[in-house]
C-alpha cells in the first residue's frame, strides 16, 4: 500500500517568495496533491492527498503580488478547481467564492485558474464564469477521451456526455469562453472506434486550444500493467491524426479574431525591436508596433491577423492619435 497523506503544513512551506520581484503576470499556488487516481497518472502517488491552503493565506498573497506588479494571476494546483479552503470566518469556500474575493483587490486586472477536472467543476464555478469580468473567458478543461469505455478505464468518472453537457453549461454562462483540453491516445485497450469517439467529441466541442498526448506507461500506475497495450504505430497514426484536427480548430479560432478589438494585457517587449507583447483574454500571444510604456497595462487593440504562434495587432484610433 502506497501512503498517500502527507501532513498538510508540509505542502506549502516552500513557496515562492510573495515578496520577490514579480512580472506582469503570476502563478499563486492554492492547491497540491489530487484525490482522483487516473490509471495512467502518477501525481496521486507523488504529490499526495488533495490539500488547499486557506483562503486568508491565498488572500493575502495574491495581495503582495499585485503590490509588487502583478497585474495577472494564475491560480495552480494539481486538481485546482477541487479547491476548498478554510475561511476567514471558519466555514469552507470553495474556488468559485474564491475567485470573487480576489477580484476585489485593487489593481488586479486578470485572473486564470489551471489545471482543472471536469467532475470538480460545480455550480458557483460556473457562476463565476458568468459574473465575475476579472476572471478569464478561457478554461482549460481536460477530458482525456471521447470514448466512455476508455474513461471509464482511465477511471475519470465522468462521460463524454456529462463532458458535453458541463461544455454547455460553461457557454449558457459566459458565451465568450474558450475552451483548451488534454488528450492522450493509445491508453490500454483503445480501439479505432474509441479513438473515433475522441474525434467526435473535439467536433461538437470546438477547442481554441489543446494538448495532446500518445499514451506512455508510468510505473506503477494500473494503467502500465493494463492488458490491451496499443502498438505505438497506432498511436502516431492516432495522435496525427488528432493533432491535424486540433491544429485546424486553433488556425479557425484565432481566424475568428481578425477584425475583432480585444483589451491584451501586455507583459514585456517582443521579438523585434519596437515591439510589445501580451496576452489576449484567451491566452494568445499577442504582439504589435508600441512604446514600451504599454507594459503592464491592458488596453483594446485591433486584431490584424492570425499568424501560426501568435496574433498580430494594431492601436486602435484612439490610442494610435492620443
Amino acid at each position: 500500500m502506497i501512503d498517500t497523506d502527507f501532513p498538510p503544513e508540509d505542502k506549502f512551506d516552500f513557496l515562492p517568495d510573495a515578496a520577490a520581484p514579480q512580472g506582469v503576470t503570476t502563478f499563486l499556488t492554492i492547491q497540491e496533491g489530487c484525490d482522483r487516481f487516473c490509471s495512467f497518472c502518477v501525481v496521486p502517488y507523488t504529490r499526495g492527498a488533495e490539500q488547499s491552503r486557506p483562503a486568508a493565506s491565498v488572500i493575502a498573497e495574491a495581495r503582495r503580488l499585485v503590490a509588487h506588479g502583478a497585474r495577472e494571476i494564475t491560480l495552480l494546483g494539481q486538481n485546482v478547481n477541487a479547491w476548498h479552503g478554510e475561511a476567514p470566518d471558519g466555514g469552507t469556500w470553495g474556488l468559485g467564492r474564491l475567485i470573487r474575493e480576489l477580484a476585489a483587490i485593487p489593481g488586479l486586472l486578470r485572473l486564470r485558474y489551471s489545471t482543472s477536472h471536469p467532475r470538480d467543476m460545480d455550480a458557483a464555478l460556473i457562476a463565476a464564469h458568468r459574473d465575475v469580468p476579472t476572471l478569464m473567458p478561457f478554461l482549460h478543461l481536460p477530458v482525456q477521451s471521447g470514448s466512455d469505455r476508455v474513461l471509464a478505464a482511465m477511471n475519470r468518472r465522468h462521460t463524454a456526455a456529462d463532458y458535453l453537457r458541463l461544455v454547455e453549461k460553461l457557454r449558457a454562462a459566459q458565451p465568450g469562453i474558450a475552451l483548451s483540453s488534454d488528450f492522450i491516445v493509445g491508453h490500454p485497450g483503445e480501439t479505432e472506434a474509441d479513438f473515433q469517439a475522441t474525434l467526435s467529441l473535439v467536433r461538437k466541442v470546438g477547442f481554441a486550444q489543446a494538448f495532446s498526448f500518445r499514451y506512455s506507461p508510468r510505473p506503477g500506475t494500473p494503467a502500465a500493467g493494463a492488458p490491451g497495450q496499443v502498438p505505438d504505430a497506432a498511436k502516431e497514426r492516432r495522435l496525427a491524426e488528432l493533432q491535424a484536427l486540433l491544429r485546424e480548430q486553433q488556425a479557425r479560432f484565432n481566424a475568428g479574431c481578425v477584425g475583432l478589438t480585444l483589451p491584451v494585457l501586455f507583459t514585456g517587449p517582443g521579438r523585434h525591436p519596437g515591439q510589445v507583447a501580451g496576452r489576449s483574454p484567451f491566452l494568445q500571444p499577442v504582439h504589435l508596433s508600441g512604446p514600451a510604456e504599454l507594459i503592464g497595462t491592458e488596453i483594446p487593440v485591433q486584431i490584424a491577423a492570425a499568424l501560426p504562434n501568435s496574433l498580430s495587432a494594431t492601436l486602435t484610433e484612439e490610442r494610435a492619435s492620443a
